[in-house]
């Protein structure tokens, strides 16, 4: 089934989203909060499937709405726009940047605290738990032996449903890790969060040689039955949140690049 993909933040993991939906034969509407004019060369470079537009017109148009955006910035989503729309959570908790007394104390899990503010809305975790490039380069078609697995949660089971179909178009295998107070067990720092889709670096290699590396290989598989593993065997992390210092090294020098290269354009 075709949809129509609305992607709110368009950056390099709304890229990724993208690319994934219109390689799949989805249109995608993509927005961000700099207006449509600065995504023209993402949008020629997807070809005729994508556009870009406001985020009010982003979130009409979409069946699914893909927010890439800082939890931080949940607050600040338009809540009546997007009632009734099955929105894909890809936020995640890192406290070193923005700290939630509720999260730190486990009363909610971050999709719960998203969900609860787009009270209306259908929210389902997901996308979240990899970065940008592997998102798009580990995607493979339904039968190939490097198909890997993604866990979702929700909790309605529609959504779920539309969500896993969208995923399984794209490249992946699924898995339900259940209702958004057990999302826990697929956020930071649990064993299905971003080491498995993060590919192993061999010593001896300088600094730069490990980000070429990283971004240039693809990794094993995740199987449905050891994602399954992952998530039933995850323990509720203490203190919650993610930190850089637990991330895949190469992956954090990358993301510093990045932030200071967008410090320098700004």
């Amino acid at each position: 089934m075709t949809r129509t993909i609305g992607i709110v933040g368009s950056g390099l993991v709304g890229g990724s989203v993208a690319r994934l939906a219109v390689d799949a034969g989805h249109r995608v509407v993509l927005s961000n909060s700099r207006g449509p004019e600065s995504l023209a060369e993402l949008v020629q470079e997807l070809g005729p499937l994508a556009r870009a537009g406001t985020v009010d017109e982003a979130i009409a148009a979409g069946d699914i709405i893909a927010l890439p955006v800082p939890l931080a910035s949940f607050e600040a989503l338009p809540a009546d726009k997007l009632a009734g729309k099955i929105v894909i959570d890809q936020t995640n908790y890192y406290p070193e940047f923005w700290r939630n007394a509720e999260l730190d104390n486990g009363a909610l899990t971050s999709s719960e605290l998203v969900q609860r503010h787009l009270k209306d809305s259908l929210v389902v975790k997901g996308l979240h738990n990899l970065d940008w490039n592997h998102m798009y380069s580990n995607a493979r078609p339904e039968g190939d032996p490097e198909r890997t697995t993604m866990p979702i949660a929700g909790n309605d089971a529609a959504a779920k449903k539309t969500v896993t179909q969208f995923l399984e178009a794209v490249g992946y295998d699924v898995v339900d890790a259940g209702p958004l107070a057990e999302s826990w067990r697929i956020e930071p720092n649990t064993p299905i969060y971003f080491w498995p889709y993060a590919p192993t670096i061999p010593d001896g290699l300088t600094a730069d040689e490990e980000k070429s590396f990283y971004l240039e290989h693809p990794v094993p598989p995740v199987s449905p039955e050891a994602a399954r593993k992952m998530i039933d065997s995850a323990e509720r992390p203490s203190p919650i949140g993610g930190t850089l210092a637990a991330m895949p090294p190469a992956h954090v020098a990358i993301f510093m690049d990045l932030a200071s290269a967008n410090t320098v354009q700004k």
